[in-house]
């Protein structure tokens, strides 16, 4: 059986946390008793044993160990981002950003990474030409970010991840968002996949042939009927 206790590193201020006293699993959430402020925490871990203290007394020292500090709003995983797209102009749209909820809640209300984060929380784009290799990237402030020096009227692609550059380079980037992509006003051949293409290019040679050999029969045809009567046109009695 394990116990934990919590504190903050800076401030040495312990605190036992009630659901984490007396588990059997290796794993606990001490989601609930972290600040959504830049706080270093080191954990506790003791084990337990109530055979043990029968046999040593109450008194009895178990083994205990302390966790690595850690510092969730540096440190901490930021989950994907959501946004959708809308179009100013041909050359320019805005990417409108989702800010995903944390665990942290404070006063009852639970907070997004924009709550806790506040002004270091910007946003890495990534974006790209549909069909091509080149892709190019900014970093936004606003969780309304605007796109510009698009060709008009071609397909772009984008994806977005929380960037906070404040933080140790290891965690200043956040999980990519699912890719989305804008239509752009392209011919409908230019989203044909490469099957189709082979399909189309294989009925138009078949065409080409028929028509070919269509040809050349009609051509022998006509060519042999001509000789036929000019045979018997010279072989009729003057």
């Amino acid at each position: 059986m394990y116990d934990c206790l919590e504190h903050d590193h800076r401030d040495h201020n312990w605190m036992d946390v009630d659901n984490c006293f007396s588990m059997s699993e290796t794993e606990c959430d001490l989601t609930q008793q972290l600040e959504a402020s830049n706080k270093n925490y080191e954990a506790d871990i003791r084990s337990d044993s109530d055979h043990l203290a029968d046999e040593f007394g109450l008194d009895y020292d178990f083994p205990h160990t302390y966790a690595p500090v850690f510092n969730p709003y540096k440190e901490s995983n930021i989950s994907a981002l959501e946004f959708s797209i809308t179009d100013v102009d041909e050359g320019t749209v805005i990417l409108n950003i989702t800010h995903p909820l944390t665990s942290i809640t404070v006063g009852g209300k639970q907070q997004t990474i924009k709550d806790i984060l506040k002004n270091d929380l910007k946003y890495k784009i990534i974006y790209y030409k549909s069909g091509s290799t080149g892709k190019k990237d900014k970093i936004a402030d606003s969780s309304s970010a605007e796109v510009s020096g698009l060709d008009a009227g071609q397909s772009y692609c984008f994806m977005v991840a929380a960037f906070i550059p404040s933080r140790p380079k290891a965690t200043q980037l956040g999980a990519w968002s699912t890719q989305q992509c804008r239509r752009g006003d392209t011919h409908f051949t230019q989203d044909l996949s490469l099957g189709a293409w082979v399909g189309i290019i294989f009925i138009l040679i078949t065409v080409i042939i028929v028509f070919i050999t269509t040809t050349i029969l009609c051509c022998r045809r006509n060519h042999k009927r001509h000789k036929n009567i000019q045979t018997a046109e010279s072989s009729a009695p003057i």
